[in-house]
């Protein structure tokens, strides 16, 4: 089984993308908790920072300052998540990347058995799933895909390896 899987059709540059690395990029979401979250469009970074420092402040005043904890406690646990945990990344970035034509329509993923093809609007929201349990996707893999909402949770479709966009 092959593990990269290339973005190619009406896009202006081709892409491979190799779900092996994955695992140390920022943008990988936990699939654990990722579906029951509800997910904000548009965040207003200062609003939300400002929520965030106020309720510090208050929490400091009730109950006194705490020390975080060290470095070396959040490395261990940073790891041991990553070889226990199910991730995913999101589709979008790569299809930014890869710059669709204007008159691309259409995202077509497809795998061994069969093909799926969604609307460019929602192949924008598709989540691949690339880890389970600490494990790489080797016998059903490179990614399995999630549609954003998690609507098809229970089956994804598996064994994709191959992105055309039409």
């Amino acid at each position: 089984m092959e593990t990269i899987i290339r973005i190619e059709g009406k896009v202006k540059y081709q892409i491979t993308m190799d779900p092996g690395v994955w695992i140390f990029d920022d943008r990988r979401v936990d699939l654990d908790t990722y579906f029951e979250q509800e997910h904000i469009q548009e965040i207003n970074e200062l609003e939300e920072y400002t929520k965030a420092a106020s309720k510090n402040w208050e929490r400091e005043i009730r109950e006194g300052a705490i020390q975080p904890p060290t470095l070396k406690t959040e490395r261990k646990y940073e790891k041991e998540k990553l070889l226990t945990g199910s991730f995913g990344i999101k589709f979008a970035p790569f299809l930014k990347n890869a710059e669709p034509s204007p008159d691309a329509k259409t995202v077509t993923f497809l795998s061994d058995e069969q093909e799926l093809e969604v609307d460019l609007k929602k192949a924008q929201e598709v989540i691949f799933a690339f880890s389970n349990k600490g494990k790489p996707l080797r016998e059903s893999g490179p990614v399995h895909v999630y549609y954003g909402d998690g609507s098809n949770k229970a089956d994804p479709l598996q064994s994709v390896y191959r992105i055309i966009v039409k």
